[in-house]
């Protein structure tokens, strides 16, 4: 498995868990937004080490740099300022809006991208499992993963129904709206079969006796080694480093 042969991905959730909350707590705690920005390359150069660089940069090309430079356009255009860059008609860009831009930005990215890289290098079940060992109800364990499960099930459900339609002369390519006439067939099955899904898993449920009460065991298990604890201890101890700085340094 690429767990075993794999540092990163061998690691225990909660410690996987210790980027994105570094991240977050540090890009607040240093001032500056290459700081911020940093953590892009440091996500990617992990996604390397974890062997999930292709899916990682495929979050990021496709969905949150597009995201970040809406809310640059945006906010350079709507932030108020006096000192204009550029203007055209009624469309001006100040350069407080550029400023506040890329301190909004770079924040985005840094959090973003750690969140993105956390849940491409931990299996949804994995997170299930360890909030279940720290005493979080099996039940919100379970709405978590289905959350996450719920729109790559439907994507590819969809998928299927389009080629079956598209297989019944039905067009699926072309326009914008012959491709909406061809999405309008598909919500029929598509929510029938989501209803039915429903169904299967509240029986899968039942005969797994998710309902009933006591201490449950599980098949499945992940341990926590010495190296996550020396891993968390690390990062806690580097957090309170930069806060001690920022007190004595930059305030």
């Amino acid at each position: 498995m690429d767990r075993e042969n794999n540092f990163i991905l061998s690691l225990y959730p909660s410690t996987k868990f210790m980027l994105p909350l570094f991240v977050t707590i540090s890009i607040f705690i240093v001032p500056s937004y290459t700081y911020a920005y940093m953590m892009l390359p440091l996500c990617i150069l992990l996604a390397v080490m974890a062997n999930k660089a292709k899916e990682f940069l495929n979050l990021v090309f496709k969905g949150l740099l597009v995201l970040v430079l809406f809310i640059f356009i945006i906010q350079g255009v709507i932030a108020p300022g006096e000192e204009i860059l550029w203007n055209w008609g009624i469309i001006s860009i100040k350069q407080e809006g550029i400023l506040l831009s890329i301190s909004l930005t770079s924040k985005i990215v840094a959090i973003a991208s750690a969140f993105l890289l956390f849940i491409r290098i931990t299996p949804i079940k994995d997170i299930s499992y360890a909030l279940e060992k720290v005493g979080v109800s099996p039940k919100f364990s379970y709405a978590l993963v289905s959350t996450f499960q719920f729109i790559p099930e439907i994507s590819k459900r969809s998928k299927v129904i389009m080629e079956a339609q598209k297989s019944r002369g039905v067009e699926t390519e072309g326009s914008v709206l012959t491709r909406a006439k061809a999405f309008i067939p598909v919500l029929g099955p598509l929510i029938l079969s989501s209803i039915n899904s429903t169904e299967e898993r509240a029986i899968t449920l039942e005969t797994r006796a998710f309902s009933t009460k006591g201490r449950k065991t599980s098949l499945y298990n992940l341990t926590k080694t010495n190296v996550d604890k020396a891993l968390q201890l690390t990062v806690i101890i580097i957090l309170l480093c930069l806060l001690t700085g920022r007190i004595l340094l930059w305030n």
